[in-house]
């Protein structure tokens, strides 16, 4: 079994949506803003190899909505879902299994690209299954009036279409080294895959804690729908790594660190080390 971060890219966002309630004095220390207050943010993905099983988790905004779609969210960097499989030896034909933890547009986008003369949508992943929370699918293919805008229908109606969709719940099982974990503040029923890796508990955080900036309990971004519950949630799981070093944090949106470990100081839980996945 071995471990790959993906890089797609990055982009920007309103550091003050990013950071809700807390004050720009405080967070623009953390992640300093541009001329128009938006803040870089990396699209950060996982892939797991063993054996004949290759398992992506998250694939970034993909590249088949229009400028004017990408001109709001300033995409930079040099990073493509592409370049960064093909550094680790493979394409998107080789990926088996494409987990999504959520079907937010900068985490879903590359599920689907266009066909050749750019007619119709076809999935990016041919050969994988594309493994969605249940409770999640129901209510983006019925989204609320606050997250409509984040759930696109060419990044999700495809998926089912082409057959290669499958649901899980609570208690189903993806991959013999992998938990999936489920969380309701940011989004109902957002997947958290727990990955056991040469001795490592390696948790995908995917929007509950998108930075390392997002530690503090109460840095919770204004998008959640649910705030009070993200705090509880993060709250969970920050005391159960605080108290295992071996359970690392896995950051999808950090601009500069992939993960950490966590430990109790005195103004809380805080980042205690920061880990490079590929240095375990």
């Amino acid at each position: 079994m071995k471990l790959h971060t993906i890089e797609t890219g990055h982009f920007k966002l309103d550091g003050g949506a990013m950071f809700g309630v807390v004050p720009k004095t405080l967070w623009n220390k953390l992640n300093p803003a541009d001329e128009n207050n938006m803040i870089s943010l990396a699209m950060r993905c996982l892939l797991i190899e063993d054996g004949k099983r290759l398992i992506l988790i998250d694939n970034g905004i993909g590249n088949k909505q229009d400028a004017k779609f990408f001109s709001y969210y300033y995409l930079h960097g040099e990073a493509t879902l592409d370049a960064s499989l093909k550094a680790a030896g493979f394409s998107k034909n080789d990926i088996t299994d494409m987990v999504l933890t959520h079907l937010h547009f900068d985490h879903c986008g590359g599920s689907i690209e266009w066909n050749t003369d750019r007619t119709a949508y076809s999935t990016a992943f041919p050969n994988a299954t594309y493994w969605i929370g249940a409770e999640h699918w129901n209510d983006a293919t019925k989204p609320n009036p606050r997250e409509q805008a984040s759930f696109l229908k060419e990044n999700i109606l495809p998926i089912q279409e082409s057959g290669q969709l499958k649901l899980v719940k609570p208690g189903d099982s993806i991959y013999e080294n992998m938990e999936l974990r489920f969380s309701n503040g940011h989004t109902q029923g957002m997947m958290h895959p727990l990955i056991h890796y040469k001795g490592y508990k390696i948790l995908y955080l995917a929007d509950m804690i998108p930075t390392q900036a997002h530690i503090p309990v109460p840095y919770v971004m204004g998008y959640d729908v649910r705030p009070l519950d993200t705090m509880s949630e993060k709250t969970a799981i920050l005391n159960e790594a605080a108290a295992d070093e071996k359970m690392l944090l896995f950051f999808e949106h950090d601009p500069q660190h992939e993960a950490c470990t966590v430990a109790h100081t005195e103004k809380g839980i805080r980042s205690k080390s920061l880990v490079g996945i590929n240095d375990l």
